[in-house]
């Protein structure tokens, strides 16, 4: 049934629905935070986080090129675990693929302050709402371009900033602050590396958690891709090199450029950085960047969330007119019940726009962590039926690697439970759990009694 969609997206539009998803609101934007718990040692957490977000990656890539499905980890979850597990993967991945993009939006509007033009949060939210929804709402491949050119311009803003960077380190460009030989030397030891200690490094790590949420985008992107199979690989092996560029080399460029404990965690490094050197046109063309970025990411948020909701309706998990297509081939429903949810974020930015975006980020969190916890488990399964098949593309030194994600991720969640802001997330989501599990088994009765 997932065959009614259309096989339109090509290569380079995966390629760019990969990176859409990747590089958003985490990066330029929860980066600053990370920077100010840890200091220089945030590019260990990401090389840390990256290495996690790899091991899970190719988890769900074996899955996916041996089955290529729009429903991704929710209908494998259904198909290898049970309907059980299907329905609280697929509910999970929906809420978190919507929260998300409650975040961007709301990180938006918060970018646009840099420009000071008064206008109120909510507004903007829904102005931008409304246009996506339109987007996505035309045709697959119209997402898809619309996409492959927004990502385009903030990968080829993002390479010429970490060129600019450079020339500015290694020939002393003339920058508004030159590093004295006192403030080099901190660099040399272990208490400026890990500025914030231990309990700063580790809870640096739960913010890189939610910049890697979304890297799952490119499997659900599988069921409307051009030669899954030759493609997938491709796009998850890629992995690596985004961290590689988009993440370590950035974090260390902005580092060098000026003292990280002198940047703000209330805008964006990549802003802030050049605004204190004295570019302020670079500042500028940077935060232009950032909103692009941002509204990237929120383009691919809404494509996964409907195309989650549309798996669910032909999993019977969710009502059956979300799996309604218009003509060219669009869950036409499931976009417009997306959006209205996302609504919320309108309504959050009305009554708590200084409070929005961490409210946000600390759900986002959390939805994550349970998303990735059950691909992780979900593969497990997975391998245990297809023992005695050859798989082409596989998950590197499983089962060590799948437990080794699976402790990063309890480690993650215990640091949570430390963490004002994130507490609560923790403690709410048994709650959410125990909520989708009486819904289902309610269901289940009620068909039973049929």
């Amino acid at each position: 049934m997932q065959d009614n969609l259309e096989h339109k997206l090509k290569n380079r539009h995966l390629q760019m629905i990969a990176l859409g998803g990747v590089i958003g609101t985490g990066l330029f934007y929860g980066s600053a935070k990370s920077i100010q718990l840890t200091g220089p040692s945030i590019i260990l957490s990401y090389i840390l986080g990256g290495l996690i977000i790899y091991i899970i990656m190719r988890a769900l890539g074996e899955m996916t090129v041996y089955n290529p499905n729009s429903g991704s980890f929710s209908a494998y979850a259904n198909e290898y675990v049970g309907n059980y597990a299907g329905f609280i993967s697929g509910w999970s991945a929906w809420f978190e693929y919507t929260v998300v993009c409650m975040a961007e939006l709301t990180a938006v509007t918060v970018f646009f302050d840099f420009f000071t033009l008064g206008i109120p949060h909510w507004i903007l939210c829904a102005i931008i709402l409304i246009f996506f929804t339109l987007i996505n709402l035309i045709s697959v491949k119209t997402f898809a371009e619309f996409e492959f050119w927004f990502a385009g311009i903030k990968i080829i803003a993002i390479i010429l900033m970490i060129i600019f960077a450079a020339y500015l380190i290694i020939f002393n460009g003339n920058t508004s602050h030159e590093f004295t030989n006192n403030e080099l030397n901190q660099y040399k030891h272990l208490n400026m590396l890990f500025h914030g200690g231990l309990k700063g490094f580790l809870v640096s790590l739960v913010i890189v958690v939610f910049a890697f949420g979304g890297s799952e985008f490119i499997s659900i992107a599988a069921g409307e891709v051009k030669n899954p199979q030759k493609n997938i690989p491709i796009a998850i092996n890629g992995t690596i090199f985004r961290i590689l560029i988009f993440y370590i080399l950035t974090m260390l460029v902005i580092i060098l450029l000026y003292p990280y404990e002198k940047l703000s965690d209330n805008i964006s490094p990549f802003v802030d950085v050049f605004r204190l050197i004295g570019f302020k046109s670079a500042a500028i063309i940077m935060n232009i960047v950032v909103i692009t970025a941002a509204l990237s990411s929120f383009n691919s948020c809404l494509y996964a969330s409907s195309r989650m909701l549309y798996s669910l309706s032909i999993n019977k998990h969710a009502p059956h007119s979300l799996s309604k297509l218009t003509k060219n081939h669009v869950p036409k429903i499931a976009v417009l019940a997306t959006s209205s949810a996302i609504t919320i974020a309108v309504i959050i930015n009305y009554i708590f726009p200084e409070k929005a975006i961490m409210y946000l980020l600390t759900v986002t969190t959390g939805a994550i962590l349970i998303v990735w916890f059950l691909i992780l488990i979900t593969q497990i399964f997975f391998r245990i039926k297809k023992s005695n098949e050859q798989l082409s593309y596989k998950l590197i030194l499983f089962p060590y690697s799948n437990i080794f994600a699976l402790m990063f991720l309890i480690l993650v969640t215990m640091v949570m439970t430390q963490m004002d802001d994130m507490k609560t997330c923790v403690y709410v989501t048994p709650i959410w759990i125990t909520v989708l599990s009486i819904i289902y088994f309610l269901k289940f009765k009620f068909k039973k009694n049929e």
